[in-house]
């Protein structure tokens, strides 16, 4: 009858406690996974800690290289600087004493050149001159007449001119006036200095003068009277003449130059060149025939010398006349000693006028 009426518990002691146990058998199984991992951790932390030490002292030692490697490169940068710096003046050296050396051998050949061509000149200077085309009319120092059409070119510096008046000297007007009053009638004439400006008809714009006696007489004047000293040199004013007076439309047109001068300083060979170039029409024709008449005008003790320019001069004018169909009349010393120095009283003229805008002045006579 006992055994019935006894009730059943539903969790006895023993239930309880295996659930206890097994919850407790988790916390420890936890709290000593907890443990594990944390010297795992700790580990792995220490050995990262490690690593990192490593790569910093291999990034230092990287470093103090790296700062070893650009001062070193610093360095030589430097020592090429100065190697390319030597070099360039070394090489500035070596072309400034080439060029010396090249300067000296010019100079030197120059020299030589100039040695021989005065021998030549002084040589050629003796002898008489030839005359190529055929006179016309026989002139008082035998310059061609065959133009219809010339252009006087005359040196007006200092040399030309005497020191105690400062007018064209007397010899030089003398023979001025013997070629300008013994040409036959042109169609044509005009008068230039040596630096190119028109001594007559300038405010004309360079225009060829009426060709008369009148006009021929006040030339001559107006050579005596000229004040302005020209260039030393008579290639402008050849220059200007043919540039400025050819003119191709003009039939029948023969056109003469005739300078008068007495010293030359530059190099001939440009000058002939230029001339060459010129003096050539669009057909490859002559322009015009070019003449010269030189002076030995530079006095030394009380004599007319003829210096190295006036060498050039006659050098010049003797090859520019023979390319150019012309002559070349240098005029002996012996010549003008007999021209009186009081030749300037024959012209009794006034006193210079003032000088104009135009260059020149026109004198007009009665």
């Amino acid at each position: 009858m006992s055994r019935r009426t006894r009730k059943a518990e539903a969790f006895s002691l023993s239930f309880l406690d295996c659930i206890c146990c097994g919850f407790g058998a988790i916390i420890l199984l936890f709290i000593v996974s907890m443990g594990v991992q944390a010297t795992e951790i700790v580990k792995l932390q220490r050995v990262l800690e490690n690593t990192v030490m490593q790569k910093q002292l291999m990034l230092a030692d990287y470093q103090i290289r790296k700062d070893e490697l650009d001062v070193h490169l610093d360095l030589q940068k430097t020592k090429r600087k100065k190697k390319e710096a030597e070099r360039n003046t070394l090489e500035a050296l070596i072309a400034k004493l080439r060029q010396q050396i090249s300067d000296k051998e010019k100079a030197k050949e120059l020299f030589i050149t100039d040695l021989e061509s005065i021998k030549e000149e002084l040589a050629a200077f003796q002898t008489e001159p030839e005359i190529e085309q055929k006179v016309i009319k026989p002139m008082p120092i035998g310059v061609p007449v065959e133009s219809n059409y010339i252009a006087f070119v005359i040196d007006t510096s200092g040399s030309m001119r005497e020191s105690s008046t400062n007018r064209i000297n007397p010899h030089v007007v003398r023979k001025f006036e013997e070629v300008v009053l013994s040409y036959p009638e042109v169609k044509g004439i005009q008068l230039l200095d040596a630096s190119g400006h028109f001594i007559m008809g300038s405010r004309m714009g360079g225009k060829w003068l009426q060709d008369s006696p009148e006009m021929r007489e006040a030339m001559v004047r107006q050579v005596l009277l000229y004040p302005y000293e020209s260039e030393s040199n008579p290639v402008p004013g050849i220059r200007r003449a043919i540039r400025t007076l050819y003119d191709p439309n003009v039939e029948e047109f023969h056109f003469g130059v005739y300078v008068f001068g007495d010293e030359f300083t530059g190099k001939p060979e440009p000058v002939l060149q230029e001339i060459r170039k010129l003096n050539k029409d669009k057909d490859g024709n002559r322009i015009a025939r070019i003449n010269a008449i030189g002076f030995p005008n530079v006095i030394h003790n009380g004599a007319m010398i003829l210096q190295n320019s006036g060498v050039k001069f006659a050098k010049l004018m003797h090859d520019l006349t023979y390319e150019h169909g012309g002559a070349f009349i240098g005029m002996n010393r012996d010549n003008l000693d007999h021209i009186d120095r009081n030749e300037s009283d024959r012209y009794p003229l006034p006193p210079p006028p003032p000088p104009s805008r135009g260059g020149g002045v026109i004198i007009r006579f009665p």
